[in-house]
């Protein structure tokens, strides 16, 4: 195993509804995940059953102030570039740029403050990852238009990051359209600002939502090439093989359909058709996608570069109806493998999942790879000499990069590079916990808003430095 191909793209990876904070200053406007709370109404508001469409007295949004990096992210990044980052993924906020989502001139202090965010990356030789969508929908799309359920969308979104690219033509070069754009099915309030009313079809407005969004991602594709030919445009889902429970043949094939339903958006965006297990399945459910006559040109002619993705675990599925202890905490419903051990939020951890997800992905779609989250969310404690000493997130990612390197240089896998999640605490999308830390540098805040915002390294902190340093060869 040992050392990773040169130039290979180590960092970290944020994004801006969960560490930026200043949620309305610079001319920013509301946004969809502004105004999901913590507490037991998030997963109702997340789901888009509980309508939410502005914040109020009784909950709490941690989202607003989050770790304030609007303020804090030059020294930040300078920590960042201690570690050595050769990359930092990091994602824009669509009302940053056109508060409203449909106004006729970006606000210029949204694109001053991400241009001076960028150049502080580049004085440190790091690259810039721009997640242009990471969740974010503005408010008023949502209200005035019904978010992606709306063809309008489209021309805005495309509007939007048009924008970007001839902002900073010269200074990025990599770029997602859309953070886990599979989210979408599982949470569409906070994937794509979806509300339903009672007695709609919710699976037909799912997907012609995502049908709208992958045209989107085809549309911007294309406009980037245009822009600048050396961009390098990918897509993003979140990850991990779905294993059968048994070896029983009906299981196996519970475990293929429940894969296919992640691999869907991807087969889209990186083969350039809708698959024909999908055109099926829309059938059956009587699901009927409005589409404009040059769609599906658009879509084969304007496929991504890479293929992105968020791996945290594997899941497990059995076709017995019987069997259903299922995992709590988890989004994609799982299991419980009793082969593996799980973290504090019944995350089941199981770093030979990267590499088969690595291999599945990489024969499936044979394009370049690049892992942009993993990480391991825990209570990290300050011990009375003030070091925080998380050996057990260390443990967890050399795993993780013992089976990245033996795709890479066993099995031939092409990988661009890997930004763990939450580089720096940050504001957890699932709960809304700070408690639930994945970071190499400590925030001082908990759950309730509390605390100094003071930044203070990790033990974890010298051990990544070490690894990219050593370009992976040392994981001691």
């Amino acid at each position: 195993m040992g050392r990773l191909p040169e130039g290979f793209l180590w960092g970290g990876a944020t994004a801006a509804n969960q560490c930026e904070g200043g949620y309305l200053e610079g001319g920013r406007g509301l946004a969809n995940v502004d105004v999901i709370p913590h507490g037991r109404d998030r997963f109702p508001v997340m789901q888009g059953t509980l309508k939410m469409t502005e914040c109020d007295e009784e909950h709490f949004y941690p989202s607003h102030e989050a770790i304030d990096m609007y303020h804090t992210y030059k020294d930040d990044i300078a920590l960042f570039a201690e570690m050595g980052f050769k990359c930092y993924r990091f994602s824009i906020a669509w009302s940053r740029i056109f508060p409203m989502g449909d106004e006729a001139q970006p606000n210029e202090e949204g694109l001053r403050f991400y241009e001076a965010l960028i150049d502080e990356c580049l004085k440190y030789g790091i690259e810039p990852l721009v997640t242009l969508c990471h969740f974010d929908v503005p408010m008023h799309l949502i209200t005035s238009l019904g978010s992606w359920r709306n063809r309008k969308m489209v021309e805005l979104y495309v509007k939007y990051c048009e924008t970007l690219f001839t902002r900073f033509r010269d200074k990025v070069k990599y770029w997602l359209t859309f953070n886990e754009i599979n989210m979408l099915l599982h949470l569409p309030f906070m994937g794509a600002g979806l509300l339903f009313e009672e007695g709609e079809q919710e699976e037909q407005i799912k997907y012609q939502a995502a049908h709208h969004e992958l045209v989107a991602s085809a549309l911007v594709t294309k406009r980037g090439h245009e822009i600048n030919p050396e961009f390098k445009i990918g897509c993003m889902l979140a990850a991990g093989n779905t294993y059968a429970n048994t070896c029983a043949p009906e299981d196996v094939w519970k475990s293929m359909e429940k894969d296919r339903e992640n691999y869907f958006f991807i087969d889209v965006q990186s083969r350039g058709a809708y698959p024909s297990y999908a055109l099926k399945m829309f059938e059956r459910e009587g699901i009927q996608i409005a589409m404009e006559p040059e769609d599906e040109k658009t879509l084969k002619e304007n496929t991504v570069d890479f293929i992105s993705f968020s791996y945290y675990s594997s899941r497990l599925t059995s076709a017995d109806p019987k069997v259903s202890k299922e995992t709590e905490g988890n989004v994609f419903a799982t299991l419980k493998n009793p082969y593996l051990k799980a973290s504090e939020w019944g995350w089941q951890i199981d770093p030979l999942g990267l590499r088969i997800t690595l291999n599945s992905l990489y024969d499936r779609y044979q394009k370049p790879l690049f892992i942009v989250e993993n990480g391991l969310g825990a209570v990290d404690t300050i011990k009375e000499d003030g070091t925080i000493d998380d050996t057990y997130r260390i443990s967890y990612l050399r795993e993780h990069i013992k089976a990245m390197e033996a795709a890479v240089n066993e099995d031939g896998v092409e990988l661009w590079g890997y930004t763990p999640w939450g580089c720096i605490d940050l504001v957890s999308a699932s709960t809304g916990e700070m408690k639930k830390r994945y970071g190499f540098i400590y925030v001082d805040k908990d759950n309730e808003g509390k605390g100094s915002l003071e930044r203070k390294k990790k033990a974890s902190f010298d051990w990544y430095k070490k690894v990219i340093a050593s370009n992976g060869e040392d994981l001691d």
